[in-house]
This record gives C-alpha cells, structure tokens and sequence, in this order.
C-alpha cells in the first residue's frame, strides 16, 4: 500500500465508529471525487473545525456567540430542555415537537473518566434558572449508570428553586420491545412512570 494511501486511512481510522476498512474504502472513494470536490470538503472541515463556537447560553454549537435557537424570538423562554451533547439537543429538534429552549452539559458525570460536576456547565444551567424566567426544567438525559447520576445530581441542586417545576423525559420501554428481552432497570422505570389510559 503507497504511503499516502496509508497515510489517510490512518487519519479516517482515528473517527469514532471507523475502522480501518471503512477508512480505506473512504479513503479509495476521495480518488473518485473530482479534485475540486474534494477541496471543497477538506476547506468546509477546517473552517468547521476553526470557526465553530459554544453558544454563551446554551452551549449549542453556533458560528457566532449566540445559536439560532437562543436568537429565535418565538421560542418558549419559560422552558429548558437539559441534554448531554448537541446530537441529543439535535434528534430533540428533528422531531419538531419541542419549542422551548436547550442546555447542553457537555457530557455526563462520570468519576471512572474523571469527569465531575465542575466539568460540565451544570452551573450555567442554573444561573438561568435563578434568573427567574424559567418554569421547568426537562431533563433529557440518558438512562445509564452515568446519566442517572448527572440527573439526580441536578435534581438535588434545582430543588433551591420550588417554583421550578422539574420533569424527565418519559423512561421505560420501547415501542416493539418484547418484555422478556427488557432488563430490570427499564421494567422499573416502565412500572414507575406508567400512565392511567381510562
């Protein structure tokens, strides 16, 4: 294999989820693309990579200070959705169905790879809560031993504002899951956060 081949199957394999088999067919497929075209991708990646900011409110990915979604007037101002990363605050969006604002933590606590509290911007979330503005609080966090720790551990620092009313996406089991291949942990949930149907 020519080393400049090697060379960009390298670059390809260090992406998450590509191995080095994708990165060579990736790497084999850029010989297809027209030059230009190829240019064109490289300069979009660096300019992404150079230009891109963390909104000053919401830590949403934006080209200037402030993100679309905080700039836009017709959002509802009353209610913030908490999630993990931007692709959460993402699926969240495409399904068109929420209108209030996000916070996006930056990951979740997790001790073993020596993130706490301190690492994410749970205290930027609750600066906007003391602002008095906000009325709920929906945690849209992930159900893993991680997640739950982030989401009680801001349970516990948002219980200073009473009048906020604070609420998780609902948790429990999927629509086509087969009850026996369910785990334990999600049955619990499903049992607890059952609703009346009559």
């Amino acid at each position: 294999m020519s080393r400049l081949l090697q060379e960009a199957v390298s670059e390809f394999a260090k992406l998450p989820g590509i191995g080095r088999r994708t990165a060579l067919r990736l790497a084999m497929h850029l010989l297809k693309m027209e030059p230009s075209a190829v240019e064109q991708m490289t300069d979009s990646i660096a300019r992404f990579r150079r230009d891109i900011r963390h909104c000053e409110l919401c830590n949403n990915l934006s080209d200037t200070d402030r993100c679309p979604i905080c700039n836009n007037p017709e959002r509802d101002r009353s209610t913030i959705c908490v999630v993990e990363q931007v692709g959460d605050l993402m699926s969240i969006e495409n399904t068109h169905q929420y209108k209030g604002l996000y916070h996006v933590l930056g990951g979740v606590i997790s001790p073993m790879q020596g993130v706490g509290p301190s690492d994410l911007k749970i205290d930027l979330l609750l600066e906007k809560v003391a602002s008095g503005a906000v009325k709920e609080v929906i945690l849209a966090i992930s159900t893993s031993v991680e997640g739950e720790t982030t989401l009680f551990y801001i349970m516990n620092r948002l219980k200073q504002y009473p009048t906020v009313k604070v609420s998780t996406i609902a948790r429990g089991i999927g629509f086509g899951d087969e009850l026996e291949y369910v785990d334990e942990l999600t049955i619990t949930h499903a049992l607890l956060n059952r609703r009346e149907v009559r």
